[in-house]
């Protein structure tokens, strides 16, 4: 039952934080502070941790029990139970029937709890320390985003949910010294190049581009109804025509008012109007795009007939949303490198320690 005692405190410290790497006490991390979720309240949330049959009389010898040792860092039963129903809870998913589903379940939760227990224990192989400032500034923050006013007030708070001060300042101070390790294992080693970033907007431009903006016209020939193929040669004949007479120098908006077999455009001289890119069939925009401003394309075939396009204008990524392209470049090749050296350092942790399961 103490785990459920435990479970509102703790989640309202762990939705203070934000920006930090989640340990496994710790689940609701990096949420925004908002209006309570809809759904079941609170109790019935916490149900993981409440409908446990009656526990025999060496309840707590029962919580207390090892079921994997890090190292000589041992966790225990209680530990696993608590932090299962903190990812229930932050995830707002039932508890899972006894059986495979939930012993997955408890195998991540309990990876996890290991996972940052080595970097606790990495972080005290190289002695680093959390200094009293660190701490103090990380409890204001706490104790102003849960709306105590002093800090008498929130120790109050913090005692009517059975916790004690000391606890929260511990767990407090090993998330911290988790960030530390990560900033400097991790972080502090991952850099993204200008000459990186040029690649990746080679590679991706086209994507990079969806959505910028681009005004064209373009005069439609449609086959016959039931011609069959004969209509198709007779339609580009009459596209080959009117192509010749653009080329001549002749108005393309004239000749789309006069010749365009698209009723809904034709009387705008062709005008298809601003559009987004990606908001036209695939093939048509491929063809538009590949011209320049004040071009005109040949004879392009269709599923509705053969076309003539000119383009009038495009967006490109040049000026502010270039910058701004790259920008974004760099925040995605860094989430990319940082993961990947993340891992590499957890598998380099994990390859040293020994770790003995008991569940």
């Amino acid at each position: 039952m103490r785990g459920a005692v435990r479970l509102v405190l703790v989640a309202g410290v762990a939705a203070a934080f934000t920006g930090c790497s989640i340990p496994s006490w710790m689940p609701l991390v990096g949420k925004a502070k908002g209006p309570p979720p809809s759904g079941p309240p609170p109790s019935e949330v916490r149900a993981p941790l409440l409908s446990r049959p009656a526990l025999p009389p060496d309840a707590e010898a029962v919580m207390d029990r090892v079921i994997c040792v890090v190292n000589s860092d041992a966790v225990t039963l209680y530990e696993l139970d608590e932090a299962e129903a903190y990812y229930l809870y932050e995830n707002k998913l039932p508890r899972p029937s006894e059986g495979e589903e939930r012993a997955k379940l408890r195998e991540r939760v309990l990876a996890s709890i290991v996972e940052k227990r080595l970097q606790i224990q990495q972080a005290e192989r190289e002695k680093l320390t959390i200094e009293d400032a660190e701490m103090t500034e990380r409890m204001g923050e706490i104790q102003k985003r849960l709306g105590a006013t002093t800090a008498a007030e929130f120790e109050e708070m913090i005692k009517a949910q059975g916790l004690v001060i000391e606890a929260v300042r511990k767990r407090i101070r090993e998330q911290l010294l988790v960030e530390r390790m990560i900033r400097r294992k991790v972080s502090l080693r991952v850099s993204v190049t200008e000459e990186e970033i040029d690649r990746y907007l080679i590679a991706n431009r086209e994507k990079l581009e969806t959505g910028l903006a681009f005004e064209a016209r373009h005069i439609l020939f449609v086959p016959g109804a039931g011609s069959g193929e004969d209509g198709w040669t007779a339609a580009r004949r009459r596209a080959d025509e009117i192509y010749s007479r653009v080329l001549a120098g002749e108005d393309f908006g004239d000749l789309a008012r006069e010749y365009s077999e698209d009723a809904g455009t034709a009387k705008n001289g062709g005008r298809l109007g601003v559009l987004k890119r990606g908001e036209l069939a695939p093939d048509i925009e491929t063809a538009v795009l590949r011209l320049s401003p004040g071009e005109h394309s040949p004879p392009f075939r269709s599923q509705v007939g053969y076309h003539l396009f000119e383009l009038d204008s495009k967006e490109t990524l040049a000026g502010e949303q270039l910058a701004q392209a790259r920008n974004q470049i760099r925040d995605i090749l860094y989430k990319q490198k940082y993961e990947t050296r993340l891992q590499e350092w957890l598998t380099e942790i994990r390859g040293k320690a020994i770790i003995e399961m008991r569940l």
